[in-house]
């Protein structure tokens, strides 16, 4: 899963001398969060509808509307866009834009070439959209969820229970937990669901929980 199968292509743009009432009229008419920033083609900076905040008046503000839209009119992106940027290559990984936003704190990243030219962007919305694919949440079909201590072979032991019913898994993640074991979950169209329990403990998983098509528990 690579960045560039998945972002936003060809974004909307600003550039430093935009005014930034411009820039919110393109973000609220296109529904957008934020903005990339070119200078003669280059990425300079990123603005967005939470730096656009920052420098709104207060509602207890004593300015009337029209000083309010006289003041944001005069003000430019140069003024409040985000710069050092951080931004992501088309050819890194889904997950490694995840880890960028969630160590920097933002909802978006730019995307740029091997020769530094802006492709796209990546925000929270497209990561979460690959989240619901690969694990398969769009087409419901049974969960469980494993809880074991971690091992070599564990994945080639789990997999054998299903491979022993003749059903295939849609979706296979694994991770360890905070106290240091590990914990799979498994997606697919599976019958016989107390069958393949009862085999999975008896191979040493413990099955902690099963959600069935339309959303049953056990």
């Amino acid at each position: 899963m690579f960045v560039g199968n998945y972002m936003t292509k060809n974004p909307i743009t600003v550039s430093p001398a935009t005014s930034v009432d411009e820039a919110a009229g393109l973000m609220k008419m296109n529904h957008f969060r934020r903005l990339p920033v070119l200078k003669d083609g280059n990425l300079v900076g990123i603005i967005s509808d939470r730096d656009i905040s920052r420098i709104a008046p207060s509602p207890a503000t004593t300015l009337a509307k029209y000083e309010i839209n006289s003041l944001l009119a005069q003000m430019t992106v140069n003024d409040i866009m985000s710069t050092p940027i951080v931004s992501v290559r088309d050819d890194a990984t889904v997950e490694e834009a995840a880890l960028l936003m969630c160590n920097n704190k933002i909802g978006g990243l730019p995307v740029v070439s091997s020769i530094g030219v802006l492709v796209g962007i990546i925000t929270e919305t497209d990561i979460f959209r690959v989240l619901v694919k690969v694990m398969g949440l769009a087409s419901g079909k049974t969960r469980f969820t494993l809880d074991f201590k971690d091992k070599i072979g564990a994945t080639k032991e789990i997999s054998d229970v299903f491979a022993k019913h003749n059903l295939n898994i849609d979706s296979f993640v694994s991770f360890n937990t905070p106290n240091g074991d590990s914990q799979a979950i498994i997606r697919g169209s599976f019958s016989d669901v107390e069958e393949i329990k009862a085999d999975l403990e008896k191979a040493g998983y413990t099955v902690s929980h099963v959600t069935e098509l339309g959303g049953s528990h056990k």
